[in-house]
């Protein structure tokens, strides 16, 4: 009997040091790995970036000449279209808008007294009382103000249009992932200012070598890879192939690769929602189609 409750002890014993052995090897609080979705792929090795579509990401430069009054907007804003992003100080722009908007309503007014006083002599002269001279002075000052209402109509157009080039503007909806400027520094025409992007239009823009051109296919599944994200993987499928090689555009991240050979360039659409930041480079294998 004794020699069973011995027995019954250690048992209990050992089953104790096993279960700690296995709490130390799992410590708390920290989850296991998550296993990576589906099985690695085997195929064309190439390298690549992640990119905007075409359209989906603008630089949104200055289009005239000036201090900058404000700058609406920091990086990592969303923006949408046709929002002002910056605005160049207009003010001696606006006094002469103001001005020329005068001077159209004053040639307004000129205008419809020259008009009266055409209506007027044109009556007298068919009454016999006016010579022709004078209904044609009068019909003469009813053209010169019509011409001074058009001029001053096309100078307030004019300077509507100079002010509106002030104005940097988001021609697309999207976040700003680069903001170059700041309230009060000078401009030129063509300074670049903001970079505007739709992050949900992202896709990878990869370069095989040329020996392995005949072996990448539209459609093909990819397995798409990142220093960033170690044990994860994410799938895309080509969907572009152009008809010619060209030399290397990606800088390789081994730096003893050589930058010099020729490359083939594809396009790959991700095929899930992945964490990949725009501008972040990846390892492909571009496996076959169907795959």
């Amino acid at each position: 009997m004794r020699s069973s409750l011995v027995l019954l002890s250690l048992a209990g014993i050992g089953l104790a040091l096993l279960a700690g052995t296995v709490m130390q090897a799992q410590p708390q609080g920290q989850p296991a790995p998550a296993a990576t979705a589906g099985a690695p792929l085997s195929g064309v090795a190439a390298e690549g970036r992640v990119v905007a579509y075409p359209g989906a990401e603008v630089t949104i430069g200055a289009d005239a000449v000036g201090r900058l009054l404000r700058v609406n907007v920091e990086e990592g804003h969303l923006v949408r279209r046709g929002q002002v992003l910056a605005e160049i100080d207009a003010s001696d722009l606006v006094a002469s808008l103001d001005e020329a908007k005068a001077r159209l309503e004053e040639a307004t007014a000129e205008r419809h007294l020259a008009q009266l006083n055409a209506d007027r002599k044109l009556k007298l002269f068919a009454e016999g009382v006016l010579p022709a001279f004078d209904r044609d002075a009068a019909a003469r000052d009813v053209e010169i103000t019509q011409a001074r209402i058009e001029t001053a109509t096309a100078t307030i157009r004019r300077l509507e249009a100079t002010i509106a080039k002030t104005r940097m503007i988001s021609p697309i909806d999207g976040t700003v992932t680069s903001r170059i400027v700041n309230a009060g520094q000078m401009v030129d025409r063509g300074d670049a200012a903001f970079v505007v992007a739709d992050l949900n239009r992202l896709r990878i823009e990869g370069e095989a070598h040329e020996a392995d051109a005949d072996r990448v296919k539209i459609g093909a599944l990819v397995e798409i890879r990142a220093d960033g994200f170690p044990g994860q993987s994410f799938r895309g499928r080509v969907e572009e192939i152009p008809g010619n090689v060209t030399l290397r555009r990606i800088k390789p991240q081994d730096p003893a690769r050589p930058t010099d050979v020729r490359v083939l360039a594809l396009k790959v659409a991700f095929e899930e929602k992945t964490p990949l930041k725009l501008g972040s480079t990846v390892d492909l294998v571009v496996s076959a189609p169907g795959r």
